[in-house]
């Protein structure tokens, strides 16, 4: 069975054949490739030492003493790609549960893959499509299984960031955890804590990124990591609510978090789904379907900020996902909320962010239980924010104003100048393309002479005729 691989990967390889050395795709390149997926990144193992690689490599860099060559290649478009070469190793001696003390170079391709995290993970490929595989991980492939290489208390115990590895690996590729590497995980979940936040974070961020982000949310709580990444999210396991709600806090916000997944929606909207009632557990009073949650809004825009700072997420994506979590429980009575609550609204949670917010109340919704993800008061909602979002149609849009015609063309002040004004706006709404000084200064100074009562009530039909027809576009976009 033939596969496709790069010309330049293979011209790596070939070069290191041909040298007289073996090479390897190795690791998840050589797992993609089998479910039929494209590799994002590509790893080649070598028995040749990095010198030997430098030589046949000599636009390369070696700064580590894990035996990994990065190897340089130039793409069409000029960009640099780092393609990783690295001799074949062994590694002991994990007394962090992270790094190891001690690495050795060894000859054989079988040593190589044993130190290796999963069995999938652990194929290596030749230029010719020759499958190497000492540890069934094809066949684990093939079952959908996810199982370390060797005892997995050995290998969790090497490298702790395996556990997450383990669920995100699930998540991702849809697979089952085998029975005794999910019982492995379990009883060494504490080891998480040696664990550095922002490796964490890129574990949770490429799981959330996936089409069943709320199964790897579950799967983190079955195997006890979850109380080692985000604990705040237990708080609301069992934790009843009231009114519409059919689902427990914990349930309600996978939920909330899957439909934004379900609509392939942002990564922010996501987060923001899974955090957004955060602070219902700590700020519950009563029971049963009249308990309430003052300000959850209010202390969960806290706890959000806490917990994305925490994982080291950048200070600007934890401070637009508290201002969605904050505004998310904004009112909206269709015969109370005003235009001007509206801008205010906008003003406080952001023009970019106003379309999430919109989302996450859906997500809210489908969260909750509720069938109908966007009901018409939600729809007249985002008419009104994109209604007063867009340029108003009034004087502003003139290119010319009432200090112009007075100061620079002499017109007297008086209700001329409205007068003046009206008509030219009406003319630049027909026609754009007048909306230029060049145009404007002498049409003025021609009405100026005229007598405007007629063209002044013209003028303001065509101006209500716009604005009705700029309100029915925005109507109909959301079915209203």
């Amino acid at each position: 069975m033939s596969y496709l691989i790069p010309a330049h990967i293979l011209f790596i390889l070939h070069t290191l054949e041909q040298a007289g050395y073996e090479a390897f795709i190795v690791g998840g390149s050589v797992r993609d490739i089998l479910r039929g997926s494209q590799p994002i990144d590509w790893d080649i193992t070598t028995n040749a030492l990095p010198d030997q690689i430098q030589e046949l490599f000599p636009d390369s860099v070696y700064e580590n003493s894990f035996g990994t060559v990065g190897v340089k290649y130039r793409n069409p478009d000029e960009s640099v790609e780092i393609i990783e070469v690295t001799t074949y190793r062994s590694e002991a001696h994990y007394h962090d549960h992270r790094h190891p003390e001690k690495v050795e170079f060894v000859s054989e391709l079988s040593l190589d893959l044993a130190r290796r995290d999963f069995t999938v993970n652990a194929l290596a490929m030749n230029a010719a499509g020759e499958i190497h595989d000492f540890f069934d991980g094809q066949a684990d492939l093939k079952a959908g299984i996810i199982r370390t290489v060797g005892n997995p208390h050995d290998r969790f115990n090497e490298d702790a960031l395996r556990l997450m590895r383990a669920v995100r690996f699930a998540t991702q590729l849809n697979f089952t955890i085998e029975e005794h590497t999910l019982e492995a995980m379990k009883s060494l979940a504490p080891h998480l804590e040696h664990i550095a936040q922002e490796r964490i974070r890129d574990e949770l961020t490429k799981m959330m990124n996936t089409p069943r982000a709320m199964s790897g949310y579950i799967l983190l709580k079955d195997t006890k990591l979850l109380s080692y990444s985000i604990p705040e999210l237990l708080e609301g396991v069992g934790v009843e609510q009231n009114g519409h709600h059919i689902y427990d806090v914990w349930e309600h916000l996978l939920r909330t978090m899957q439909h934004a997944c379900d609509q392939n929606w942002s990564f922010d909207l996501r987060m923001a789904g899974l955090l957004h009632d955060i602070a219902k557990p700590r700020t519950k009073e009563g029971v049963g379907k009249t308990c309430t949650f003052h300000n959850h809004e209010v202390v969960g825009a806290s706890m959000a900020y806490d917990i994305l700072n925490r994982l080291h997420y950048p200070k600007k994506f934890a401070a637009r996902i508290s201002k969605l979590v904050r505004y998310h429980m904004f009112y909206y009575d269709t015969n109370e909320v005003t235009e001007s609550s509206i801008r205010k609204l906008i003003r406080n949670v952001g023009v970019e962010n106003i379309k999430d917010l919109i989302k996450l109340r859906e997500c809210d919704r489908i969260g909750s239980g509720t069938p109908k993800a966007r009901p018409y008061r939600l729809r007249h909602f985002e008419y009104m924010t994109e209604k007063v979002m867009l340029d108003p149609i009034d004087l502003s849009r003139l290119e010319i104003d009432g200090n112009t015609l007075i100061n620079e063309l002499g017109i007297q002040p008086g209700p001329m100048i409205g007068a003046i004004l009206n008509v030219l706006l009406a003319e630049i709404l027909e026609n754009p393309s007048k909306n230029t000084l060049t145009y404007l200064k002498p049409r003025a100074l021609e009405l100026a002479t005229q007598d405007l009562k007629e063209l002044k009530i013209q003028a303001i039909d065509v101006i209500e005729a716009k604005q009705q027809e700029q309100d029915n576009i925005i109507r109909a976009k959301f079915f209203l």
